[in-house]
Formats: structure tokens, sequence, C-alpha cells
């Protein structure tokens, strides 16, 4: 198994990323911080194959996490995800030696993509003694190669978050959520999750229905679409 280690100060995106992960045959979560500190020292003690690493921290960058890490002769592969578009952000962790930059955001297919590409070229590595050129290529290439385009999603709606609530619709099952109900699992507020659900449904992913209890106005049901629960 290849242990994965994330660092992100918002709960919610680390949740949702663990679950990519978690997805992804061959890859596991061995641990999530919410700060510099915490990672520099978790990843010292734990050891993980890769970290993913976000730039905007609450008590330094993560651009300064991944010095301390090589200054300290860390063997961990760093992937930095980060909405951080300015382009010395990105010229310092290539100098770092990260192995790629996901910019956010992005879309599951991207992030678990990038994984697979991770995994492939670390273990044609390791049954090498020694490699050619075209060995050196392919895995320069491979792993720092052009960067996916983030997918186009209406203004206000975070990927993360929408596919935080369409997790929360396929564990519901067939009788699906209300709003309130998806606020309860997810941590958002029930506004917000009335229209990150109302999103999947003008995705086509979700379907919504009004239920009539015996008394008070009909509540709306959200279940997630035939086909489109993860395997």
């Amino acid at each position: 198994m290849t242990g994965v280690f994330i660092v992100d100060d918002d709960f919610m995106v680390a949740k949702v990323h663990s679950g990519f992960v978690a997805a992804v045959e061959g890859f596991e979560v061995v641990g999530t911080a919410s700060t510099g500190g915490q990672a520099l020292r978790d990843i010292e003690r734990l050891r993980p194959d890769l970290v993913l690493l976000d730039v905007y921290l609450p008590d330094m960058t993560g651009l300064e996490v991944l010095r301390r890490l090589r200054a300290a002769g860390s063997p961990s592969d760093v992937i930095v995800i980060s909405a951080a578009r300015d382009v010395d952000f990105i010229r310092s962790a290539q100098h770092g030696g990260v192995l790629h930059y996901l910019v956010k955001p992005f879309d599951r297919r991207t992030f678990e993509d990038r994984l697979r590409d991770y995994a492939r070229l670390r273990g044609s590595l390791e049954e090498l003694e020694e490699v050619d050129q075209g060995d050196v290529d392919r895995f320069f290439g491979g792993v720092v190669g052009s960067a996916a385009a983030a997918p186009v999603t209406p203004k206000g709606i975070s990927p993360e978050t929408l596919e935080l609530v369409r997790g929360a619709l396929a564990d519901a099952g067939a009788d699906g959520l209300s709003a309130t109900e998806c606020s309860e699992r997810t941590g958002l507020a029930r506004v917000s999750a009335r229209r990150y659900l109302e999103q999947l449904v003008a995705d086509q992913q979700a379907d919504v229905r009004q239920r009539y209890g015996t008394a008070g106005r009909p509540e709306r049901r959200f279940t997630l679409r035939a086909g489109r629960r993860p395997g």
C-alpha cells in the first residue's frame, strides 16, 4: 500500500480528499494535518510515501513545510494541491522538488489520475536497477506533465464540497436526504446543503421528489441517480 498524508487547513476538503485516496486501489490515508507544524511532526513520525500539501496554512505556508521537509532529508514525495495560481508559488514548489502541482478546483477523475500516474511510475522505478534516458523521460514527463484543466462549475460551487454532498447522497441509499439531513451529515449550513443538492439535480446526477407527511409542508428529498453511485 502507498501511504498518503494529507495537509489542508479545511477539514471538509481534507475529508473529501481522504475519500478520493481511499477509492484508489493501492492507496491509504495514514494521517492528516491542518497546520504546518503538525504536518512536520507527523510526517517525520509516519514517514508516508506521498504528501498531498496545501499552500495556505494558518501557521506557515506549504512551501515552508516543503523546504523544511527537504532540509530534514524527508524521503516522502510531495504533490502540492492548492488554489494558489501565482507563478512564484509554482516555481518555488518546482524548485523544492514537488512531483506535481494540482490547481484547485479540480474533479475527482483528475485527482485519481494523478495518484495512478504516481503509483505506476513509482512502481516502474522500483523494478529497475538502472535506467536509460527513455525511462527518465517517462518518469519526469509522466509525473510533471501538462496540468489538467479545472472543470467549469457555477460561481460559489466548490467541486470538493459537491463531491462531499454527492458522497452523502450515495451513503443515504434509496431513501435519499432532505437538505436538513444533508446539512447534519456534511457539516454544511442548511442553505448551502440545499444549494449543492440542487446543483447535483441540475447536473443530472440526482433526482428530487416531494414527500408528503401528515401535516405541514411537503418535504423535498434528494436521491442519487441510478448508475451514479461510486464503485
